[in-house]
């Protein structure tokens, strides 16, 4: 579970990304956890984008996406949202202190 200090930490960061992931009609199957699980691995900041054809708000997609890869919801702002899963063997963000 990540603070309110370094959730604003990480929203921060993940202003410059650009989405990399969209979920559209087909909605989120293994498939696409498998690869989210990945690229948590690689990046552990990344953004997603729902687009208007998707069965699911922002929001829910959040929920389940998290859910199936463990990650933690940063923001979620319109179509988009962000999650976080830090690297457990070499992490690549630093978060503030509690």
């Amino acid at each position: 579970m990540i603070t309110s200090k370094q959730r604003a930490f990480l929203r921060g960061k993940a202003n410059d990304l650009d989405a990399i992931f969209q979920i559209g009609k087909d909605g989120i199957n293994d498939n696409m956890i498998a690869q989210l699980g990945d690229v948590l691995e690689a990046r552990e900041l990344i953004k997603i984008k729902v687009l208007e054809t998707a069965m699911l708000t922002a929001r829910e997609a959040s929920e389940a996406v998290c859910a199936a890869t463990g990650a933690e919801p940063v923001q979620c702002i319109g179509s988009k949202f962000v999650i976080y899963r830090p690297n457990s063997e070499k992490p690549v963000i630093i978060l503030p202190k509690a």
